[in-house]
């Protein structure tokens, strides 16, 4: 199975930039071991079960409630059959696609 899991999870009571606080949880999913892409406007991890997503999403809201009031968080899932590998094989697909 491959869970694709785009969120997005920041403090809203820390001011205008809180990237410290977005680094804090790249930082757990860099070290969760699951492959991931950074982009402006949140995260997208891949994992074999939605219960790896879940938890996750669980320990990225942990690490903020440590010292944050106020946590804002969104997640999107595609859940699908089959072997790991659609978060670079779903872009590369469109890529040929369009020749580049």
């Amino acid at each position: 199975m491959s869970v694709l899991m785009e969120f997005a999870i920041f403090p809203t009571d820390k001011g205008e930039s809180v990237s410290a606080y977005v680094a804090r949880v790249i930082r757990l999913v860099k070290e969760s071991g699951h492959p991931y892409q950074l982009t402006a406007m949140g995260t997208i991890v891949e994992t074999e079960t939605m219960a790896a997503a879940t938890e996750l999403l669980n320990q990225a809201y942990a690490a903020l409630a440590e010292d944050c009031n106020r946590i804002y968080a969104a997640a999107k899932f595609d859940v699908r059959t089959g072997p790991l590998g659609r978060l670079a094989a779903k872009v590369r697909a469109v890529e040929e696609k369009l020749g580049s």
